[in-house]
């Protein structure tokens, strides 16, 4: 059994071989040609021979021995702490564990610490934990972020280290995300490589940030928009619609959405008991509803008729719209707008050159259309609000609990059939007219002066 007096004898052989000298319990010192001293160990594990570096010799005398949860495999450790690191070695191989491979993945895992991608996963890693309280973000916050780096930060700067990280290398990088992606990508990467860095700078990482210097307007500025469709660019769009490649329910979708002037979630969550087909009406229980009250909207013909070919379609499931590959689960919150997209990109590709661009818009927007193409048709405001389920806050809306379902009826069979006339390129104005009359005949005074 070795000593750190004899192990301090053991020097390089005269004819320059390796040799080793035995401790206990397997351990022995391996001496190199050149006379350096690591303890190592032979064992099998899973049917494999391998040699473990224990660590490199090295004692001083009067140190402290160091505890094993100071130790790691390949460090300068004199022969009692050699012997801890020998103990960890073994249990690990009785377990059924490669000492030598845990070895390996510890550096690499320590190597990756050091970089952009070690720190953004640290970063997401304390993110996503509930135990980090206020710093915690939703699910879905952290899934954004999570994409946005592996789309455009992991590959070109994953693998660098946090010093490599500079203010023009993000100004470039930035900047081609914006070209290639767009602006809202490029403006989440910058903002990501702030928040990354500012983690490993408070984990006392003495970094600059090198995104503290790029302000986010100097990549692209956003602002709000009300995006409403023309009656020409509704016939433009949904002609377009037809040709661009989706199955034909997503077509159906998008036009019901229109038709209905839901919300996006108030469709996609839509379940097959909500809808009565016989008296042609969608309720939507105030769970689901923004204003947490029950929204009754009165079906079209164009809307019923939408209704059946998803009856027909997905029978099996309990969503109007099932999503592509399962039918228990619905569309994805991200279809119907890629649907429209693909659609507006195909109109400006078909332009000619030196023609003005089609705008893009959301689903959101489709709410908007409806509002505006209405109010500007002159229909009741109480109505189009009804429809479009907003609360109104004020005195007004005290006394005004009606839900004008004979009037928005009538508005919305009005609505899909000025949809359908600009579609195919017709007018809508004797559509107007006649609703008009019809939902003013429908309007009834009750004795408390309420409309019903």
């Amino acid at each position: 059994m070795l000593t750190e007096s004899k192990l301090a004898t053991l020097k390089k052989a005269e004819d320059g071989k390796a040799y080793k000298v035995a401790d206990r319990d397997g351990l022995y010192v391996y001496i190199s040609p050149s006379g350096s001293r690591a303890f190592r160990l032979d064992y099998r594990v899973n049917g494999r021979r391998e040699t473990l570096t224990v660590g490199r010799h090295a004692y001083v005398a009067g140190q402290a021995t160091r505890e094993l949860n100071e130790l790691a495999y390949g460090m300068e450790v004199c022969l009692a702490e050699a012997r801890l690191l020998l103990t960890k070695a073994k249990r690990q191989v009785e377990q059924g564990e490669s000492p030598s491979r845990a070895k390996v993945e510890g550096r690499a895992k320590a190597a990756a610490a050091t970089t952009f991608d070690g720190w953004a996963q640290e970063y997401f890693q304390f993110k996503g934990d509930p135990k980090s309280g206020d710093e915690c973000l939703a699910d879905s916050t952290l899934a954004m972020r999570k994409s946005v780096y592996q789309r455009t930060l992991a590959g070109p700067l994953g693998s660098l280290k946090l010093a490599e990280v500079t203010t023009p290398r993000v100004r470039s990088l930035c900047d081609k995300i914006k070209e290639q992606r767009g602006p809202a990508p490029a403006v989440q990467a910058r903002e990501l490589v702030l928040l990354i860095f500012r983690h490993a700078i408070g984990k006392g990482e003495q970094v600059t940030n090198p995104a503290d210097s790029i302000a986010p307007k100097s990549i692209a500025t956003f602002k709000a928009r009300d995006r409403a469709l023309t009656p020409t660019e509704i016939r433009t769009f949904f002609n377009a619609l037809e040709a661009t490649p989706t199955t034909p329910t997503l077509r159906l979708a998008v036009r019901f959405m229109l038709l209905t002037m839901v919300r996006k979630s108030e469709f996609i969550d839509a379940t097959w008991p909500e809808i009565d087909f016989d008296t042609m009406v969608w309720v939507i229980p105030a769970s689901r509803m923004k204003a947490d009250r029950p929204h009754v909207v009165p079906l079209s013909q164009q809307a019923w008729d939408i209704l059946v070919a998803f009856k027909a379609c997905f029978s099996a499931s309990k969503y109007l719209h099932a999503g592509r590959y399962e039918s228990d689960v619905p569309i994805s919150n991200a279809t119907l707008n890629r649907v429209i997209d693909a659609t507006v990109k195909r109109i400006n590709e078909g332009l000619p050159p030196g023609a003005e661009e089609f705008e893009s818009f959301s689903v959101h927007d489709l709410r908007r259309t409806a509002s505006t193409l209405l109010h500007e048709a002159g229909f009741n405001q109480d109505w189009i609000e009804k429809s479009l389920a907003h609360e109104r806050s004020d005195v007004r809306a005290i006394y005004n609990k009606a839900q004008y379902i004979k009037q928005r009826r009538v508005m919305l069979q009005a609505w899909a059939e000025m949809v359908d006339a600009w579609v195919k390129g017709d007018s809508a104005r004797e559509i107007i007219q006649r609703a008009r009359v019809a939902a003013a005949g429908a309007t009834v005074e009750v004795e408390t002066g309420v409309l019903v």
